[in-house]
């Protein structure tokens, strides 16, 4: 199997649909915790109007202050999520390491997100990642409400695919699906998953689920089955989408590292980190947070991998 990478969305998804701002401070103790866990990628942000998410209005000065600190892991990637050009110019100008960008296969969700239709914003989108590549940048594009959507209800494959192969003719090979309305269910994730397999089997698959009708970690298990090692999780199972008629928690990071590790994948994760980070995020919000383990604690250490 290959490599299992982590990539903790909490600083963006997580916080962008909370009604009060973080401080900068206490955003920054949160983002160094978890590159004390192990973990492989971090979204700081997004580059978006302050005034449409004002929880991203720092996104800029975090990604300054992490990229002139010298002692961050080096193998330790830092993303941020771009909507427009304007975006993308500021994530070049902040020390942007990965850049990640989508489309909507959902119309309506598509307008609301972004202003555009799903064909004007992939063009647009595509144009962008080509100048991030030849930036040498990282760029993982995604296809948003892949498994259906609030507004719209199911989404067919063959849309998905569409932008997918969009993505492909234009040398885009990080690609992935985001299940932004919590639509998704296991058969369905393995299907479409292998539906790109067979398109391009050099692609490298992602996977970013929200925890909507309880089916996150399932979803997890069955992209994992199905050859996709880039899993998007947010500490404490915070999230969702403005934007989206539902907005729900993502996949819990604890939760999944915790699943992974009881499957004897990523045991080098420090999962005590994370639920260190889970614990500061809970008392700044003052409220319970979704994840399981932070309630219940790990089990790996008493009985192993279960296998």
């Amino acid at each position: 199997m290959d490599k299992i990478f982590v990539h903790e969305v909490g600083p963006r998804d997580g916080l962008q649909v909370e009604k009060s701002s973080v401080p900068l401070e206490e955003k920054i103790r949160w983002i160094e915790g978890l590159l004390d866990s192990g973990i492989d990628i971090i979204q700081l942000g997004s580059f978006v109007h302050p005034e449409k998410v004002p929880t991203m209005a720092d996104t800029d000065a975090l990604f300054k202050h992490f990229s002139a600190r010298g002692d961050s892991p080096k193998n330790v990637i830092f993303s941020g999520l771009v909507l427009n050009e304007k975006g993308l110019e500021r994530g070049l100008a902040c020390g942007v390491e990965m850049f990640c960008m989508g489309v909507s296969a959902s119309e309506t969700h598509s307008k609301k997100n972004t202003g555009m239709s799903t064909s004007e914003a992939l063009k647009r989108i595509t144009l962008m990642a080509k100048q991030a590549v030849r930036e040498n940048k990282r760029v993982q594009v995604s296809v948003q409400s892949a498994f259906g959507c609030g507004f719209e209800g199911p989404i067919t494959k063959e849309k998905v695919l569409s932008i997918v192969k969009e993505y492909l003719n234009a040398g885009l090979k990080i690609i992935c699906l985001a299940d932004t309305a919590g639509h998704a269910q296991p058969m369905q994730v393995e299907e479409l998953y292998a539906s790109i397999r067979q398109l391009d089997p050099s692609v490298e698959m992602a996977c970013h689920f929200h925890n909507t009708y309880g089916l996150g970690l399932a979803n997890c298990y069955a992209a994992l089955k199905s050859g996709v090692t880039y899993f998007e999780s947010a500490f404490g199972g915070l999230g969702g989408c403005p934007f989206t008629k539902l907005p729900a928690g993502n996949v819990c990071t604890e939760d999944l590292v915790h699943s992974l590790q009881r499957m004897g994948l990523r045991r080098d994760i420090q999962l005590d980190q994370l639920l260190g980070v889970a614990r500061q995020v809970s008392t700044h919000f003052n409220r319970e947070l979704p994840g399981a383990v932070l309630k219940s604690g790990s089990i790996v250490d008493f009985v192993g991998t279960g296998l």
